[in-house]
């Protein structure tokens, strides 16, 4: 049997960034790559994988989208990440894997358990060998500058293990290409600010702006950039711990040793230690094998929990607008899903928010205003696309997904179910 090698593109970044769009920009290439795509989303529903097969572009039936959820590919699943890119291999039909993390995710235990699976033998390269193509982190220029100061909130010197800074950090330092998204949403100064507060960060990845993360293909498709131990090695920290130290460093570490000469030894090591704990705090990007905590959608790592509000009667559009500009949660991070209102009971809408941006776009009649013969034959051509009916609401519903650090999940239920009619 002809084999083949299997590259596969990693795409990270946090929530909202754009990860999706850019996923469903590269899916309707015209160059004929036959992309296949797992999509990891926390929480119980995976609207990403939902959002992907909406578009049109892949769809369960093919085989080509894999959603792994309730989970983390960074940390649990990641035996399951090995078993669908082998099972993908297997089929021989794919140019490409695609894999959106999710935006809690680190980079770097992913890249590891990719890069292990050649290792592995056997079944795990009989058809064909993968390989860690590129890593594309998304960052959301506009974002940055509403929430994080234009990038200078990932320089501050106190950050803490759990703030939400330091997993952007992360995701930064860890990738081969940084896609600088929604570019044109923030002035030139501020653009040319995060650009250079990122490449402190990471010196060596290419950086590419762009808007709605549209990208020529070839800059982030068979690129070969990703080599792991060049990118474990990449970070701007890195560079400085092991660059030589300079004459005049030198002269200031022996004064300062000197200027300490007249304390025990004791005091001496509580000191030493003291600084050694400011420098990795200082930085807050020392690497570790971590574990998440994804119990179903419970306290994760960074305090980040999800949980989906699910709801059959409608919303009332002015109730739900109140909500969204005076009682909505600092602390939710990102929403999306589907939902509808009460004045137009046949359209199905798109809520998606991340950080200061919210929004709701129309995303089509819900199947249940179909003619009913129509219905059926949707029905027997893909099995499973209309699901949890109800005789009285039909297929409507409200099923949105809420990310956020320290969630008030009862308090947010209770502000939601004021909304509907």
């Amino acid at each position: 049997m002809k084999t083949k090698d299997m590259p596969i593109l990693l795409l990270t970044g946090y929530l909202g960034s754009g990860k999706t769009t850019l996923l469903n920009y590269l899916l309707s290439n015209r160059e004929g790559i036959k992309f296949a795509v797992i999509v990891n989303d926390i929480g119980e529903v995976n609207i990403d994988a939902e959002l992907i097969q909406k578009g049109g572009i892949v769809g369960q039936k093919e085989d080509s989208l894999v959603a792994l959820q309730n989970g983390c590919i960074c940390c649990t699943l990641r035996t399951d990440l090995i078993e669908q890119i082998f099972e993908l291999m297997k089929m021989q039909r794919f140019d490409y894997i695609v894999i959106e993390a999710s935006g809690v995710c680190e980079p770097e235990p992913i890249a590891r358990t990719i890069c292990s699976i050649p290792q592995l033998g056997g079944a795990y390269t009989k058809y064909g060998t993968c390989r860690l193509d590129n890593i594309v982190t998304v960052v959301d220029a506009l974002r940055l500058q509403s929430e994080f100061d234009c990038g200078k909130e990932l320089t501050r010197k106190d950050l803490e293990e759990e703030d939400i800074a330091n997993l952007l950090i992360q995701q930064i330092e860890f990738c081969s290409t940084i896609l600088l998204n929604k570019a044109s949403e923030v002035s030139p100064e501020e653009l040319a600010r995060i650009r250079s507060i990122i490449r402190n960060i990471q010196p060596r990845a290419e950086i590419i702006e762009c808007d709605y993360a549209k990208v020529d293909l070839n800059k982030i498709v068979g690129t070969h950039r990703f080599d792991y131990e060049k990118v474990a090695t990449s970070a701007a920290w890195i560079h400085e711990i092991e660059r030589p130290v300079t004459e005049e460093e030198e002269a200031e570490a022996h004064s300062h040793e000197g200027h300490h000469h007249d304390h025990d030894h004791e005091e001496h090591d509580h000191d030493h230690e003291h600084e050694a704990q400011e420098h990795e705090h200082e930085h807050g990007h020392h690497h570790h094998d971590h574990e998440h905590h994804h119990d179903e959608g419970e306290t994760e790592e960074y305090g980040i929990s999800s949980f989906v509000y699910y709801r059959r009667p409608a919303f009332d559009i002015h109730k739900f607008d109140r909500f969204l500009g005076t009682k909505w949660p600092r602390n939710v991070i990102r929403a999306k899903g589907v939902c509808y209102f009460a004045h137009n009971r046949d359209m199905s809408y798109l809520f998606e928010q991340a950080g200061r941006q919210k929004q709701i776009t129309e995303a089509g009649l819900w199947y249940a205003t179909m003619p009913e013969d129509e219905l059926i034959e949707m029905m027997k051509r893909e099995p499973g696309l209309v699901r949890d009916w109800d005789e009285h609401y039909g297929d409507r519903m409200q099923k949105i997904v809420f990310i956020g650090q320290h969630l008030d999940k009862e308090q947010l239920i209770k502000d939601l179910d004021a909304c509907l009619e």
